[in-house]
């Protein structure tokens, strides 16, 4: 298992993670660490646990608006996937109807450029 070191609100944290995932965990805590300097910068020195229950806090309040917005696009490609699928089955009975009407025009073409040919033989 890798250890990295992490920085918050100027003290060093050292963590445990998988390997290969060493650098992700340091960007979370930067990031963590971010949110910390965003809150203290805003409210001064409310104390540690406080900092990190409100940073705790907005991060979870980002994480339900991005499931918001993850749960109305899946929502949207639910839509869009059945449209496409309507226009495809539409688009195969177009493709269906076009195909008949054809053969049904070669089939009388046919049958006229027989008779035009019998004609033809007839006369002559």
């Amino acid at each position: 298992m890798a250890q990295v070191t992490i920085t918050i609100d100027g003290k060093q944290y050292r963590m445990a993670c998988d390997e290969g995932q060493e650098d992700h965990l340091v960007e979370m805590g930067q990031k963590f660490d971010r949110y910390i300097g965003y809150l203290k910068g805003s409210f001064g020195e409310i104390g540690d646990q406080r900092l990190t229950i409100m940073a705790a806090i907005m991060v979870m309040d980002e994480l339900s608006e991005l499931q918001r917005r993850v749960k109305g696009m899946e929502s949207e490609i639910g839509t869009l996937r059945k449209t496409r699928d309507d226009a495809l089955v539409k688009a195969d009975k177009n493709d269906a109807a076009l195909t008949g009407a054809l053969t049904a025009l070669a089939q009388r073409m046919e049958a006229l450029a027989e008779k035009l040919a019998v004609r033809k033989a007839g006369q002559n």
